[in-house]
Protein backbone atom coordinates (compact mmCIF):
# COMPACT_ATOMS: atom_id res chain seq x y z
CA UNK A 1 0.00 0.00 0.00
CA UNK A 2 2.86 2.39 0.77
CA UNK A 3 4.26 1.70 -2.67
CA UNK A 4 0.96 2.68 -4.29
CA UNK A 5 0.85 5.90 -2.25
CA UNK A 6 4.44 6.67 -3.25
CA UNK A 7 3.63 6.13 -6.91
CA UNK A 8 0.48 8.29 -6.80
CA UNK A 9 2.34 11.04 -4.93
CA UNK A 10 5.15 10.94 -7.48
CA UNK A 11 2.68 11.14 -10.36
CA UNK A 12 0.99 14.13 -8.73
CA UNK A 13 4.28 16.03 -8.38
CA UNK A 14 5.41 15.14 -11.91
CA UNK A 15 2.08 16.27 -13.36
CA UNK A 16 2.36 19.60 -11.54
CA UNK A 17 5.90 20.10 -12.83
CA UNK A 18 4.76 19.38 -16.40
CA UNK A 19 2.03 22.01 -16.09
CA UNK A 20 4.36 24.79 -14.89
CA UNK A 21 4.67 25.90 -18.51
CA UNK A 22 1.05 25.66 -19.71
CA UNK A 23 1.57 27.12 -23.20
CA UNK A 24 4.42 24.71 -23.96
CA UNK A 25 2.37 21.82 -22.58
CA UNK A 26 -0.66 22.82 -24.66
CA UNK A 27 1.37 23.09 -27.87
CA UNK A 28 3.04 19.74 -27.34
CA UNK A 29 -0.29 18.11 -26.52
CA UNK A 30 -1.80 19.54 -29.71
CA UNK A 31 1.16 18.16 -31.65
CA UNK A 32 0.44 14.71 -30.20
CA UNK A 33 -3.21 15.12 -31.15
CA UNK A 34 -2.30 15.96 -34.74
CA UNK A 35 0.10 13.00 -35.01
CA UNK A 36 -2.30 10.41 -33.61
CA UNK A 37 -5.24 12.00 -35.39
CA UNK A 38 -3.26 11.66 -38.63
CA UNK A 39 -2.83 7.94 -37.99
CA UNK A 40 -6.55 7.56 -37.41
CA UNK A 41 -7.29 9.52 -40.58
CA UNK A 42 -5.04 7.11 -42.49
CA UNK A 43 -7.12 4.21 -41.14
CA UNK A 44 -10.33 6.03 -42.15
CA UNK A 45 -9.02 6.57 -45.69
CA UNK A 46 -7.82 2.97 -46.06
CA UNK A 47 -11.05 1.49 -44.72
CA UNK A 48 -13.10 3.77 -46.97
CA UNK A 49 -11.74 1.82 -49.96
CA UNK A 50 -13.15 -1.51 -48.76
CA UNK A 51 -16.52 -2.80 -47.57
CA UNK A 52 -14.87 -5.32 -45.26
CA UNK A 53 -11.54 -6.97 -44.44
CA UNK A 54 -12.10 -10.70 -43.96
CA UNK A 55 -14.97 -10.77 -41.45
CA UNK A 56 -14.29 -7.26 -40.16
CA UNK A 57 -16.35 -4.21 -41.12
CA UNK A 58 -14.98 -0.63 -41.04
CA UNK A 59 -16.57 -0.07 -37.63
CA UNK A 60 -14.83 -3.17 -36.30
CA UNK A 61 -11.46 -1.88 -37.50
CA UNK A 62 -12.02 1.48 -35.81
CA UNK A 63 -12.74 -0.40 -32.58
CA UNK A 64 -9.49 -2.39 -32.80
CA UNK A 65 -7.58 0.84 -33.50
CA UNK A 66 -9.16 2.49 -30.45
CA UNK A 67 -8.36 -0.41 -28.13
CA UNK A 68 -4.69 -0.39 -29.12
CA UNK A 69 -4.37 3.40 -28.94
CA UNK A 70 -5.99 3.72 -25.51
CA UNK A 71 -3.93 0.85 -24.08
CA UNK A 72 -0.58 1.84 -25.57
CA UNK A 73 -0.77 5.51 -24.72
CA UNK A 74 -2.04 4.94 -21.18
CA UNK A 75 1.13 2.89 -20.76
CA UNK A 76 3.23 5.75 -22.13
CA UNK A 77 1.58 8.26 -19.78
CA UNK A 78 2.19 6.33 -16.57
CA UNK A 79 5.06 4.04 -17.61
CA UNK A 80 7.28 6.70 -19.16
CA UNK A 81 10.02 5.89 -16.67
CA UNK A 82 10.55 2.51 -18.30
CA UNK A 83 9.64 3.42 -21.86
CA UNK A 84 11.85 6.49 -22.05
CA UNK A 85 14.03 7.04 -18.99
CA UNK A 86 15.73 3.75 -18.19
CA UNK A 87 18.39 3.78 -20.97
CA UNK A 88 19.53 7.28 -19.95
CA UNK A 89 19.61 6.26 -16.27
CA UNK A 90 22.00 3.43 -17.14
CA UNK A 91 24.08 5.49 -19.56
CA UNK A 92 24.57 8.41 -17.18
CA UNK A 93 25.08 6.28 -14.08
CA UNK A 94 22.03 7.72 -12.31
CA UNK A 95 20.70 4.21 -11.79
CA UNK A 96 23.37 3.84 -9.09
CA UNK A 97 21.49 6.27 -6.84
CA UNK A 98 18.30 4.23 -7.14
CA UNK A 99 20.11 1.16 -5.86
CA UNK A 100 20.77 2.96 -2.56
CA UNK A 101 17.10 3.60 -1.85
CA UNK A 102 14.76 1.21 0.02
CA UNK A 103 12.42 0.61 -2.91
CA UNK A 104 12.43 -1.72 -5.90
CA UNK A 105 14.13 -0.49 -9.05
CA UNK A 106 11.01 -0.88 -11.22
CA UNK A 107 8.92 1.11 -8.73
CA UNK A 108 11.47 3.93 -8.60
CA UNK A 109 11.87 4.03 -12.39
CA UNK A 110 8.09 4.18 -12.85
CA UNK A 111 7.99 7.06 -10.36
CA UNK A 112 10.69 8.97 -12.24
CA UNK A 113 8.68 10.19 -15.23
CA UNK A 114 5.19 10.81 -16.58
CA UNK A 115 4.04 12.03 -20.00
CA UNK A 116 0.61 13.72 -19.73
CA UNK A 117 0.90 14.97 -23.34
CA UNK A 118 -0.16 11.50 -24.45
CA UNK A 119 -3.65 12.19 -23.13
CA UNK A 120 -4.37 13.62 -26.58
CA UNK A 121 -3.53 10.24 -28.14
CA UNK A 122 -5.79 8.52 -25.60
CA UNK A 123 -8.57 10.92 -26.58
CA UNK A 124 -8.20 9.91 -30.23
CA UNK A 125 -8.37 6.26 -29.16
CA UNK A 126 -11.53 6.89 -27.15
CA UNK A 127 -13.09 8.64 -30.16
CA UNK A 128 -12.20 5.63 -32.33
CA UNK A 129 -13.77 3.28 -29.76
CA UNK A 130 -16.99 5.28 -29.68
CA UNK A 131 -17.18 5.50 -33.48
CA UNK A 132 -16.33 1.80 -33.86
CA UNK A 133 -18.85 0.61 -31.28
CA UNK A 134 -21.63 2.72 -32.83
CA UNK A 135 -20.92 1.60 -36.38
CA UNK A 136 -20.64 -2.01 -35.20
CA UNK A 137 -23.93 -1.69 -33.26
CA UNK A 138 -22.35 -3.08 -30.09
CA UNK A 139 -24.92 -3.93 -27.44
CA UNK A 140 -23.04 -3.13 -24.26
CA UNK A 141 -23.49 -5.42 -21.26
CA UNK A 142 -21.74 -5.73 -17.93
CA UNK A 143 -19.75 -8.67 -19.31
CA UNK A 144 -18.53 -6.71 -22.33
CA UNK A 145 -17.56 -3.71 -20.18
CA UNK A 146 -15.65 -6.06 -17.87
CA UNK A 147 -13.91 -7.68 -20.84
CA UNK A 148 -12.80 -4.26 -22.11
CA UNK A 149 -11.49 -3.15 -18.70
CA UNK A 150 -9.63 -6.43 -18.25
CA UNK A 151 -8.12 -6.19 -21.74
CA UNK A 152 -6.85 -2.65 -21.17
CA UNK A 153 -5.43 -3.49 -17.73
CA UNK A 154 -3.52 -6.55 -18.91
CA UNK A 155 -2.63 -4.77 -22.15
CA UNK A 156 -0.83 -2.10 -20.12
CA UNK A 157 1.07 -4.84 -18.28
CA UNK A 158 1.93 -6.52 -21.59
CA UNK A 159 3.36 -3.33 -23.07
CA UNK A 160 5.29 -2.54 -19.88
CA UNK A 161 6.71 -6.04 -20.04
CA UNK A 162 7.80 -5.60 -23.64
CA UNK A 163 9.54 -2.33 -22.72
CA UNK A 164 11.35 -4.22 -19.97
CA UNK A 165 13.08 -6.18 -22.75
CA UNK A 166 14.89 -2.99 -23.76
CA UNK A 167 15.75 -2.33 -20.12
CA UNK A 168 17.25 -5.82 -19.81
CA UNK A 169 19.40 -5.28 -22.89
CA UNK A 170 20.49 -1.86 -21.56
CA UNK A 171 21.81 -3.42 -18.37
CA UNK A 172 24.21 -5.56 -20.43
CA UNK A 173 24.95 -3.23 -23.34
CA UNK A 174 24.53 0.27 -21.75
CA UNK A 175 22.93 1.59 -24.96
CA UNK A 176 19.32 0.97 -25.94
CA UNK A 177 18.64 -1.65 -28.60
CA UNK A 178 16.52 -0.25 -31.42
CA UNK A 179 15.59 -3.76 -32.56
CA UNK A 180 13.30 -4.01 -29.54
CA UNK A 181 11.16 -1.24 -31.06
CA UNK A 182 10.15 -3.68 -33.79
CA UNK A 183 8.11 -5.52 -31.15
CA UNK A 184 6.89 -2.54 -29.09
CA UNK A 185 6.15 0.32 -31.49
CA UNK A 186 6.01 -2.07 -34.44
CA UNK A 187 3.57 -4.24 -32.55
CA UNK A 188 1.42 -1.18 -31.82
CA UNK A 189 1.25 -0.27 -35.50
CA UNK A 190 0.54 -3.82 -36.68
CA UNK A 191 -1.94 -4.75 -33.96
CA UNK A 192 -4.14 -1.74 -34.57
CA UNK A 193 -5.71 -4.22 -36.99
CA UNK A 194 -7.10 -7.68 -36.11
CA UNK A 195 -4.34 -10.25 -36.09
CA UNK A 196 -6.13 -12.79 -38.30
CA UNK A 197 -5.62 -10.62 -41.40
CA UNK A 198 -1.84 -11.20 -41.27
CA UNK A 199 0.23 -14.15 -42.59
CA UNK A 200 0.78 -17.10 -40.28
CA UNK A 201 4.28 -16.05 -39.04
CA UNK A 202 2.96 -12.69 -37.84
CA UNK A 203 -0.09 -14.31 -36.27
CA UNK A 204 2.21 -16.59 -34.29
CA UNK A 205 4.44 -13.66 -33.28
CA UNK A 206 1.56 -11.57 -31.96
CA UNK A 207 -0.26 -14.51 -30.38
CA UNK A 208 2.62 -16.29 -28.64
CA UNK A 209 5.79 -14.15 -28.43
CA UNK A 210 4.12 -10.75 -27.97
CA UNK A 211 0.52 -11.78 -27.23
CA UNK A 212 -1.38 -8.68 -28.33
CA UNK A 213 -3.92 -11.01 -29.93
CA UNK A 214 -4.66 -12.82 -26.66
CA UNK A 215 -4.64 -9.69 -24.54
CA UNK A 216 -6.51 -7.22 -26.77
CA UNK A 217 -7.91 -8.87 -29.88
CA UNK A 218 -9.77 -11.81 -28.36
CA UNK A 219 -11.74 -9.55 -25.94
CA UNK A 220 -12.33 -6.98 -28.70
CA UNK A 221 -13.69 -9.67 -31.03
CA UNK A 222 -15.96 -10.91 -28.22
CA UNK A 223 -17.32 -7.38 -27.68
CA UNK A 224 -17.95 -7.07 -31.43
CA UNK A 225 -19.74 -10.44 -31.50
CA UNK A 226 -17.24 -12.04 -33.88
CA UNK A 227 -15.10 -14.49 -31.87
CA UNK A 228 -11.47 -14.52 -33.02
CA UNK A 229 -10.28 -17.93 -34.28
CA UNK A 230 -13.80 -19.21 -33.53
CA UNK A 231 -12.94 -19.50 -29.82
CA UNK A 232 -15.79 -19.68 -27.25
CA UNK A 233 -16.88 -16.52 -25.46
CA UNK A 234 -15.33 -17.41 -22.09
CA UNK A 235 -11.82 -17.14 -23.57
CA UNK A 236 -12.30 -13.36 -23.76
CA UNK A 237 -12.08 -13.29 -19.94
CA UNK A 238 -9.11 -15.66 -19.67
CA UNK A 239 -6.80 -14.86 -22.58
CA UNK A 240 -5.96 -11.26 -21.45
CA UNK A 241 -4.08 -12.79 -18.50
CA UNK A 242 -1.35 -13.63 -21.04
CA UNK A 243 -0.26 -9.99 -20.74
CA UNK A 244 0.14 -10.33 -16.99
CA UNK A 245 2.04 -13.61 -17.34
CA UNK A 246 4.45 -12.08 -19.86
CA UNK A 247 5.02 -9.07 -17.60
CA UNK A 248 5.79 -11.35 -14.64
CA UNK A 249 8.24 -13.42 -16.69
CA UNK A 250 10.07 -10.35 -17.98
CA UNK A 251 10.08 -8.74 -14.54
CA UNK A 252 11.84 -11.82 -13.16
CA UNK A 253 14.33 -11.69 -16.04
CA UNK A 254 14.88 -8.00 -15.31
CA UNK A 255 15.52 -8.73 -11.63
CA UNK A 256 18.01 -11.41 -12.65
CA UNK A 257 19.73 -9.04 -15.09
CA UNK A 258 20.14 -6.43 -12.33
CA UNK A 259 22.48 -8.85 -10.55
CA UNK A 260 24.93 -8.29 -13.40
CA UNK A 261 24.56 -4.51 -13.50
CA UNK A 262 27.86 -2.62 -13.53
CA UNK A 263 27.93 1.16 -13.19
CA UNK A 264 29.14 3.21 -16.15
CA UNK A 265 30.96 5.46 -13.67
CA UNK A 266 29.56 8.61 -15.31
Amino acid sequence: MNTVKLYLRSMQMLMKSQLQYPVSFLMQTLAQLVMEGGEFMAVLLIVDRFDHLNQWTPGNLYFFFGMMSVTFYLTEIFGRGITGNFPSLVRTGQLDTLLLRPRGIVTQVLCSAVDPRRVACVAVGVAALILGSRQSAVQWTTGKALAMAEAILFGVLLILGLFLIEAIFCIHSVKSIELVNAITYGGRSACQYPVDIFPRPLRLLFTIAAPFALTLHVPSAYILGKPLYGWPAWTAFVSPAAGGVLFLMLYLLFARAMRYYRSTGS
